[in-house]
């Protein structure tokens, strides 16, 4: 039986993606194990899928001033060592990491350990993590063409990112009759990212008036976001956070609103679902959400509006404007080479792992 080692963590995107690949693993007889840090959200993530999941020491590695900068380098020390005796304990034939800080250690054992690591990059431009881990991998897969021409030639393969096929399979009867929404009117669904945001909360929330006279809206407002004060306005439903539903949810939606995190807009791809993209403003991230949605917007995949331009009345006409065009990006979407992500990323690890 060949094993394999999952890593990667800090947020929920550094997990899902593996998440995503566990059942064609598990159908081809891989025994899976996952290194991720001692308590961070991937061990609450991966504990349901009943992999093997251990623990190691991780810290961040900043590019601002901090204390911890002084003592985080000692955790990744000790990361490395645990890791590498995880590692030659466990014997894997091959690692696949999604990267995040805690993966890094882990990387730079495996490749010690001389065991082949693939690495899988979500963003347009790799993060700090994976440009400490990418020389030590075999192959690194990315989810943007541009992405190709930062990446070692010979290692770089335009994968797109694994997507959890559940989401591929939703009823939207069953999303109806959770919203009470009729079938007279298309559906928006909004997303703000994994912890919601204030700034798209408040426009959407502005432009309710004119945008219910057209559209139901579903809008998945963040923890702690949701606003009472609307709770039973008609056509419209709020929710902090859906997880066995939003399959559900995803297939009655009509059009989409929502951040451009990486793993995020890849579902959509996947769901070929029109959307537009908010992007994260650069002054509050490293700009990656920007030049995420500007790669989907010039392959035809999705309509941008950012931050300092949004407003009730601009993200009311690019609703519209969305939804009267949507044909164009669901045929974009259709004719896109990122759909089979999972088979191209397994044939990948299965290569590695038989040596070729």
């Amino acid at each position: 039986m060949k094993r394999i080692i999952l890593t990667g963590g800090g947020t929920a995107g550094h997990v899902t993606p593996n998440i995503a690949l566990i059942p064609k693993l598990k159908d081809l007889g891989y025994d899976i194990q996952y290194i991720g840090s001692y308590n961070g959200i991937e061990k609450e993530l991966i504990e349901p899928f009943g992999v093997p999941y251990h623990g190691i020491s991780s810290g961040k590695l900043r590019r601002y001033f901090s204390v911890q900068n002084f003592t985080d380098p000692f955790r990744v020390v000790k990361g490395f060592s645990e890791a590498r005796k995880l590692i030659k304990d466990l014997k894997p034939d091959v690692i696949f990491s999604k990267g995040g800080f805690v993966s890094v250690p882990v990387v730079l054992a495996g490749k010690r350990c001389k065991v082949p690591v693939i690495i899988h990059e979500s963003d347009m431009t790799p993060g700090l993590a994976n440009k400490i881990a990418i020389p030590s991998a075999a192959k690194v897969c990315c989810n943007f063409p541009e992405t190709l021409d930062s990446l070692p030639k010979g290692k770089a393969v335009l994968t797109g990112s694994p997507i959890r096929q559940e989401l591929l399979s939703g009823n939207k009867i069953a999303a109806m009759d959770l919203c009470g929404f009729t079938a007279d009117k298309p559906v928006i669904l909004v997303i703000g990212g994994s912890l919601g945001s204030v700034i798209v909360n408040n426009a959407v929330r502005m432009s309710l008036p004119e945008l219910l006279k057209e559209f139901q809206i579903i809008h998945l407002c963040g923890k702690g976001k949701t606003d009472e004060s609307l709770n039973g306005t008609k056509g419209y439903c709020q929710y902090e956070y859906i997880k066995d539903e939003l399959r559900d949810i995803f297939a009655l939606a009509d059009i989409v609103i929502s951040r451009a995190g990486a793993n995020a807009i890849c579902e959509l791809l996947a769901l070929r679902k029109p959307n537009l993209l908010i992007p994260l403003s650069a002054k509050a991230s490293r700009g990656d959400q920007i030049l995420n949605a500007r790669s989907f917007e010039r392959q035809g995949f999705s309509m941008v509006l950012e931050e300092e331009e949004l407003t009730e009345e601009t993200l009311v006409s690019a609703v519209h404007k969305l939804y009267d065009n949507r044909g164009t990006f669901i045929d974009a979407m259709r004719n896109s080479d990122q759909q089979d992500s999972i088979d191209t990323i397994i044939s990948l690890i299965e290569d590695a792992a038989s040596g070729k």
